[in-house]
């Protein structure tokens, strides 16, 4: 059975407020290992955000899209600097991570981002 849902994301510049275009995203699967500490992620996709902030499709979805824990990379510090905005060696925030749970695999999960020089943060969204 192939589930119905998906996964998409939304990244919105809070210091400019606008979306953030051309913003390197990678996922990852997270997977436990032999011992209860030992995790492995395995990169299942890099790409780039449009000018809206979004990605032109979902980041998950059919057969895809499974219930398990995952990663978001959001390397925000390429994103500030190509924007020409001055910060200091090293960034306070070069890669947002957020990694979060998809346990229905019918649902939609929605994982935007709101993201500044100096913090960002996160929700499940719909």
């Amino acid at each position: 059975m192939i589930s119905l849902g998906q996964l998409t994301t939304h990244i919105l510049d809070v210091s400019v407020g606008k979306p953030a275009a051309q913003v390197r995203i990678d996922l990852y699967k997270v997977e436990k290992g032999g011992s209860e500490e030992e995790q492995t992620a395995k990169k299942l996709l890099s790409l780039t955000t449009n000018s809206d902030g979004r990605c032109d499709e979902p980041l998950l979805s059919g057969a895809d899209f499974v219930a398990g824990q995952y990663a978001l990379e959001f390397h925000i510090g390429e994103y500030f600097d190509a924007i020409g905005l001055s910060l200091p060696t090293p960034k306070f925030i070069d890669i947002a991570v957020i990694r979060f749970g998809i346990a229905d695999g019918d649902a939609n999960y929605h994982v935007p981002i709101l993201v500044s020089p100096y913090g960002y943060s996160t929700y499940r969204g719909s």
